[in-house]
């Protein structure tokens, strides 16, 4: 079977991300920004100590894209094509609106997840 790579990528300056930040009700958009809270909120104490606004933001956009790496990896049909012994590896990359640059957050996750399940 051939390898494949699945890149949940992102970008900084995410709206999604930023308007999760706040406490606004923002209506039905709420419930997909939820999972941005619990990020927020899993990783509270590391994210209030980045003082600057700007930096904490693009640091909960980083961590963002970290976790759905994890909720890719553990979605049924990569966890059906990993115990089918496929070759799939999954990335978290993020890239900056500013300067185009693509970073690799240095988050993959191949088959040898299940067996840390």
């Amino acid at each position: 079977s051939a390898a494949s790579d699945v890149y949940k990528r992102q970008h900084y300056g995410c709206g999604g991300v930023q308007a999760s930040m706040g406490n606004k009700d923002l209506g039905l958009i709420d419930n997909w920004l939820r999972h941005i809270k619990d990020v927020y909120r899993f990783n509270k104490n590391q994210l209030d100590e980045i003082k600057d606004e700007h930096k904490r933001f693009d640091k909960l956009c980083e961590l963002n894209v970290i976790e759905q790496v994890a909720n890719v990896s553990s979605t049924t049909i990569v966890q059906r094509t990993w115990k089918k012994g496929g070759d799939l590896s999954v990335h978290g990359w993020i890239y900056g609106l500013q300067d185009g640059l693509l970073k690799d957050l240095n988050v993959s996750v191949d088959k040898s997840f299940l067996d840390k399940k």
